[in-house]
């Protein structure tokens, strides 16, 4: 085998391209049309769609992967269970399906999770992970939450106290999960808002997953939820490692999102 000849970079460009292009990406997505909080499978569904309407929107994610809660499945088992019709959407991803019974698919977790996530970027989005959302920004006249304060999750982490940059939006999206971590901040700094989370009831599959997907979209003006976090603040039950609500609730926030866009 012939040996391999390698292009010849050295540190400090390497550095520099790096400085260069990440601080060209943030100069731009500080101003916003969409910012979805949680790069999980609603939260990513809703970036998939809004960037595909050709609205430029982030998504902000803590950790340094996407997928949310896909990854865990249920007690760290790696397939999951997505229903008619969300499976509509996981062959637009091209995400292999098998069909348990009539209407009841089992996908892979690690399949799901790469090609919704690569859908989301295709589609224009950007993806920018180790991100907190600790805070939102809100303006008065009219009342509406108008963007997000975002800081390194490794500074929150480590304790330090370090002022957020700011990030402006037309529509905010809580798709942080069981913790409505943004739907939370708002109740709580903004209560003209009029926010009340009285949190998830307990299981109920049967049910959760159309409600889930019927009760996402606008919760204030300019802030919405989608996936569980629905069912934090409209009190629903969960449903467990089945996720078709996650995908269409994304869908639907996408759609609200892109006609209340158009229409302001």
């Amino acid at each position: 085998m012939q040996s391999i000849r390698i292009k010849q970079v050295d540190e400090v460009k390497i550095s520099r391209y790096i400085l260069k292009y990440t601080f060209e990406d943030w100069y731009s997505l500080v101003d916003s049309d969409v910012v979805v909080v949680g790069a999980g499978p609603s939260g990513l569904a809703t970036a998939y769609f809004t960037a595909k309407a050709g609205l430029k929107t982030v998504v902000f994610e803590r950790r340094l992967s996407f997928g949310g809660g896909i990854g865990g499945g249920a007690m760290n088992f790696h397939k999951i269970v997505i229903e008619s019709p969300a499976d509509e959407l996981l062959r637009e991803w091209k995400v292999k399906l098998v069909e348990a019974e009539e209407g009841v698919f089992i996908v892979d977790a690690a399949e799901f999770m790469a090609k919704l996530g690569a859908a989301a970027i295709d589609a224009g989005a950007k993806v920018i992970h180790g991100i907190n959302v600790d805070d939102v920004i809100f303006r008065d006249k009219p009342l509406r939450v108008a963007g997000v304060a975002v800081e390194w999750t490794s500074t929150q982490m480590s304790g330090l106290h370090v002022d957020p940059l700011f990030v402006s939006a037309k529509a905010v999206v809580d798709a942080t999960g069981h913790d409505a971590e943004i739907l939370s901040v708002a109740s709580r700094k903004i209560p003209e808002l009029g926010i009340v989370i009285p949190g998830e009831k307990s299981a109920y599959s049967e049910v959760a997953e159309e409600l889930v997907v019927n009760n996402a979209g606008k919760v204030a003006e300019g802030l919405y939820t989608t996936g569980m976090a629905v069912c934090e603040v409209k009190s629903l039950p969960r449903m467990g490692p089945i996720f078709g609500a996650m995908v269409l609730s994304g869908k639907k926030v996408a759609e609200d999102i892109i006609n209340d866009l158009r229409n302001s």
